[in-house]
């Protein structure tokens, strides 16, 4: 079993350091004042005295060796808690944990395009597993300690804060995030989160958890995009799995990262304005030959969805298409609707 160190306490350490300053600063000011020596005599003598390196003459007058005394008493007693409290910050490797906490907020700063992962409960793991079996960058954002902690086991950049306050959003880069899950515990938590995050980033994609179906009218009206509801989820593909077990099992292969299946991905792509096939049809393009995907549905831009859809279906601009294939069909798929991109007919 593992033995939990107590924490290093700067607290402790900085009063060291100003009890060590302020002696030597008495010892310098005494005496330049006793003895009459120069400033930088007297600060040398001080300094020798307090740290029990010698002195290159004992000072004249009683006065002098009384105060030189008082110094050096007090001096060994402050430079001895010093010196503890660096062997202190020294075992408890505070100073490579300062260094790396800077290191993730420089790594955090230049991230872009990432997800921010609001609560790292099972619901969180679980996302964080999935994108980090994809490859998608993330973020975890996290108040409690263990939750902190196993988010830096998986190897995920972590900030130890609070969803709902806009200082731990920024440091989590919420200004460069392309999309935020809020997954707390909590449902209050969760409608709190996706205020401050819509209140920070208008155009953030925000996908909330929701324990009941009361909680998910509210974080519409707070701005979420997407309500997951895990409890309505779980019931209907178990119910699936009794209905239809075999088309249950191919999706929960199919959708999952990393699954039995790794080579079939689906995908969705955005149909840009300036991309060759936004115009043509299925079959004009001949996506099934050109590509080795298949085009399952098109989820037009007024929001219905066009399931199975016949080869003379037009691609408008706008519209999300969702196909299937192997890792290298889907890339060619990608490539195929790329912006300003010629492709072959």
């Amino acid at each position: 079993m593992a033995v939990m160190r107590d924490p290093f306490h700067w607290r402790r350490f900085g009063y060291a350091l100003a009890a060590f300053v302020a002696i030597l600063t008495v010892g310098m000011v005494g005496f330049h004042g006793i003895i009459g020596e120069g400033w930088i005599a007297s600060f040398y003598r001080s300094v020798v005295t307090t740290t029990l390196t010698g002195l290159d003459t004992r000072p004249e007058g009683v006065a002098a060796q009384l105060f030189t005394i008082l110094v050096l008493i007090g001096g060994v007693a402050i430079f001895l808690y010093l010196a503890g409290a660096i062997v202190d910050l020294i075992a408890h490797g505070a100073l490579s944990e300062v260094y790396s906490e800077r290191k993730m907020r420089h790594t955090i700063g230049n991230l872009r395009g990432h997800t921010i992962i609001c609560g790292f409960g099972r619901v969180g793991r679980r996302v964080a597993a999935e994108f980090q079996a994809t490859g998608a960058p993330f973020v975890v954002l996290d108040r409690n300690s263990e939750s902190v902690a196993a988010a830096e086991a998986l190897g995920a950049l972590v900030v130890e804060g609070d969803g709902t306050q806009d200082d731990d959003l920024a440091r989590a880069g919420i200004e460069h995030a392309k999309a935020l899950v809020a997954s707390a515990d909590s449902d209050e938590s969760n409608l709190f989160i996706t205020l401050s995050a819509r209140a920070m980033r208008p155009d953030l994609v925000i996908v909330a958890r929701a324990s009941v179906d009361a909680t998910a009218r509210k974080l519409v009206l707070a701005g979420a995009n997407q309500i997951v509801q895990p409890y309505t989820t779980a019931g209907l593909q178990m119910a699936n799995v009794v209905l239809k077990p075999q088309v249950a099992a191919f999706l929960d292969i199919a959708t999952t990262a990393g699954g039995e299946i790794p080579e079939l991905r689906f995908e969705e792509i955005v149909v840009a304005r300036d991309c060759e096939p936004c115009g043509r049809s299925i079959r004009d393009l001949r996506i099934r030959d050109a590509t080795g995907a298949m085009v399952v549905a098109i989820r037009k831009h007024d929001g219905t969805f066009d399931v199975t859809p016949s080869p003379d279906a037009v691609f408008e601009e706008g519209d999300v298409l969702i196909g299937v294939g192997t890792t290298e069909e889907m890339a060619r798929l990608e490539a195929l609707f790329a912006p300003g991109e010629v492709t072959v007919a």
